[in-house]
């Protein structure tokens, strides 16, 4: 039989740590169109080069709509507090960071890892809420 370790990370512990490290709205269960309960793997770190080429460089800024994820580097230069478009509260700019304005999750997981935050290795993230 053949067995591996794997980093078993609930979602909330995730978010609070990509809160925390980058100062900005961030909740891995509202991306995509918002996901059900299950679980994501990954491993870290794993080249994300392609699939991040796919990415948004930049989306409406609409709460909701149809554009969602954007590379990191424009979710790590775009201030988090600035409200624009048609975001007229900090509410509607939190949802819209959370919701549509998101970089791909493993870029995250990739650049925590980077700063030392995350070992290598095998992860999996449970989506509950």
């Amino acid at each position: 039989m053949r067995s591996e370790k794997v980093n078993l990370v609930e979602m909330s512990d995730w978010d609070k740590l990509v809160r925390e490290t980058y100062k900005r709205p961030y909740s891995l269960q509202q991306q995509n169109g918002c996901m059900e309960r299950g679980t994501i793997y990954l491993t870290v770190p794993e080249d994300c080069s392609d699939e991040e080429l796919e990415m948004n460089d930049s989306i409406p800024d609409e709460v909701n709509g149809d554009a969602m994820g954007v590379k990191f580097p424009a979710w790590i230069s775009r201030n988090p507090k600035k409200l624009s478009g048609e975001i007229k509260s900090q509410w509607e700019n939190s949802l819209f960071w959370e919701r549509n304005f998101y970089p791909l999750l493993q870029s995250v997981a990739n650049d925590l890892y980077a700063k030392g935050l995350l070992k290598a290795g095998k992860y999996s993230i449970e989506i509950d809420w």
